[in-house]
């Protein structure tokens, strides 16, 4: 390699930012955890706030959350982790705290913990990142799988005759008072990632204001339990998720 060729700050066009370690992370090819987990990182980065930042990671395919964010972390039980959130916050209302959970531990078995958690307008930001199937598990069904979407609990796709809708959760917590921004974002493209960014990081300097819960979903694809390449689940998702799941702001703070 010639002295030409060696990174310089005026040829580097990224760095990995110092909030996530250098684990490898454990995700599939092209699922877009990694993806997400990049953008927190880089959002917590950019404020500064990375001593006084606490995250609450889940049961899922992020349980593994606390080997990549460089910030203080607590493990929580399935579901539980907006519970745990509010004991961190209450005790510590200095720290930024955020839980990174999928929609199995959110939406199904946390669904409570969410629910209440968003009514009390605990001031903690919530990340949530629907792939609409119980990836880490084996692929059953989740509360976010499409009508007619296959898994391994619902082999001819999910009939919601006897297998119910799928859950709007995020639109069903911007209609809490307690909520004060709720948003729909994706990370397959250049432009929704840096969307997704954003939006990340809007909520984590919401917490300054104190008004309430901030709620980010980040509408993801899952190649391994959709049984897809990665380029065939992102032209899926864009085909059959986002119309049901539609990208943007559902809740923005009044002006």
């Amino acid at each position: 390699m010639s002295e030409n060729t060696i990174k310089t700050p005026e040829n580097l066009v990224y760095e990995k930012t110092s909030v996530m370690t250098d684990r490898v992370l454990h995700y599939c090819p092209g699922c877009g955890h990694g993806t997400a987990h990049r953008m927190l990182a880089e959002a917590i980065d950019e404020l500064g706030i990375q001593g006084d930042t606490i995250g609450v990671a889940p049961v899922g395919c992020s349980v593994l959350a606390y080997y990549y964010f460089d910030v203080d972390m607590q493990e929580a039980a399935h579901g539980r982790a907006p519970a745990v959130a509010t004991g961190i916050k209450r005790v510590l209302p200095e720290k930024y705290v955020f839980t990174y959970q999928g929609d199995g531990d959110l939406a199904a078995i946390g669904t409570a913990e969410t629910i209440h958690a968003c009514n009390r307008g605990e001031n903690i930001l919530v990340v949530f990142i629907n792939n609409g199937i119980y990836g880490m598990t084996g692929g059953q069904m989740a509360p976010t799988t499409l009508e007619g979407m296959k898994s391994s609990t619902s082999p001819r796709g999910r009939d919601v005759k006897t297998m119910g809708n799928p859950l709007k959760i995020t639109e069903l917590v911007a209609q809490l008072p307690g909520t004060y921004f709720v948003t729909r974002q994706s990370v397959h493209t250049p432009a929704n990632v840096r969307k997704t960014k954003k939006a990340l990081k809007k909520a984590l300097e919401y917490q300054k204001l104190n008004k309430g819960t901030c709620f980010v979903e980040v509408v993801a694809n899952c190649p391994s339990g959709w049984k897809m390449t990665p380029v065939q689940s992102n032209k899926w998702m864009e085909e059959n998720m986002f119309p049901y799941y539609p990208l943007g702001d559902i809740k923005v703070p009044e002006k």
